[in-house]
């Protein structure tokens, strides 16, 4: 898990980092062990008042394919940059008006055991059409949870945080004059 703190410092890299005119604003950076995804906000396009809903649904659309083909070389730059430097993929997205876009993003495989009655969900939600397999059911399943529970979730990174400042204050860690370990 990422502290807040190492969750700041990356922030801030890419805040530093990423041209100024790349995006509006740099609305989230997260990362666990395998990925970072950066998502910043674009520009909508200007319509008509009178606009339709689907006019202006396409219009987002070719908004977001237009910045993603431009903006390439440079978030590839980057990427390749932090990926040295941070050891993770990067992934990126972009938020325009009320639509977000994921543009590429690591699909991690997790090893599970799972019993029969947990199986059964599973298969129920493929039977019923919300998956096409059990990967896709499980994922489906843990997207649900964190929806409802970004509160709890939240107290528990919280909670995790300080179990790892406490560690760190134990036998095994560095005195605290001794020089930062480069990231590198």
């Amino acid at each position: 898990m990422i502290t807040s703190e190492q969750q700041a410092k990356l922030r801030g890299w890419f805040a530093g980092r990423l041209p100024d005119d790349l995006f509006e604003e740099l609305v989230e950076v997260t990362a666990d062990r395998e990925e970072i995804t950066v998502i910043g906000r674009i520009p909508e396009p200007r319509l008509a008042v009178d606009a339709s809903t689907a006019e202006r649904e396409a219009a987002v659309e070719g908004r977001i394919e237009e910045f993603r083909e431009r903006t390439r070389q440079d978030r590839m730059a980057v990427a390749r940059e932090a990926e040295h430097k941070f050891r993770r993929k990067v992934s990126w997205g972009v938020e325009c008006g009320t639509r977000r876009a994921l543009f590429t993003h690591v699909a991690a495989p997790v090893m599970t055991r799972l019993r029969q009655p947990e199986r059964q969900v599973l298969d129920t939600l493929i039977a019923g059409g919300v998956a096409r397999s059990r990967s896709d059911a499980l994922a489906w399943c843990v997207r649900l949870v964190q929806r409802h529970a970004d509160d709890w979730l939240a107290e528990l990174r919280e909670s995790l945080e300080h179990v790892q400042r406490v560690r760190a204050q134990g036998p095994d860690a560095e005195p605290p004059d001794a020089p930062p370990v480069d990231e590198e």
